[in-house]
């Protein structure tokens, strides 16, 4: 018998105390081993982002993995990447926990560009209005 599924996460976890330990060179250098890594596992991850405090991953959950044991091999295998290869100053950890949404396939497309746009979203802008102030 042959299984069949296609089940979209977004999973988004922070370093340590969101401390903003990853430069944008860290930065894309994780990006590149954590598509590697979730390949070599039989895992789908259609994109990632990695924030200077977080990262946002779109997979399609393989039926032999739980959201925890993925969230695992994640968070474990790259900690120890970064750590072992020198990526950051100092020891690297993440902290506790993660979210894990579910994603319509409808909504795969949305959710990419969303993902694909943190930098946008994460930056900080000021407009004013009168006397009020539009964050």
């Amino acid at each position: 018998m042959h299984s069949y599924s296609r089940c979209w996460v977004h999973l988004i976890w922070g370093t340590l105390d969101r401390e903003k330990s990853l430069n944008k060179a860290a930065a894309k250098r994780l990006f590149r081993y954590l598509h590697e890594y979730a390949e070599s596992k039989g895992v789908y991850m259609k994109i990632n982002y990695v924030n200077a405090d977080h990262v946002h991953a779109l997979v399609d959950l393989p039926t032999a993995l739980s959201i925890e044991e993925l969230m695992q091999l994640l968070k474990g295998s790259s900690s120890h990447w970064i750590n072992s290869h020198d990526i950051v100053t100092g020891k690297f950890g993440w902290g506790r926990g993660y979210g894990a949404f579910s994603v319509s396939e409808s909504n795969v497309s949305r959710v990419t560009r969303y993902i694909a746009d943190q930098e946008e979203h994460h930056r900080v802008r000021t407009v004013r209005r009168g006397t009020e102030r539009v964050y």
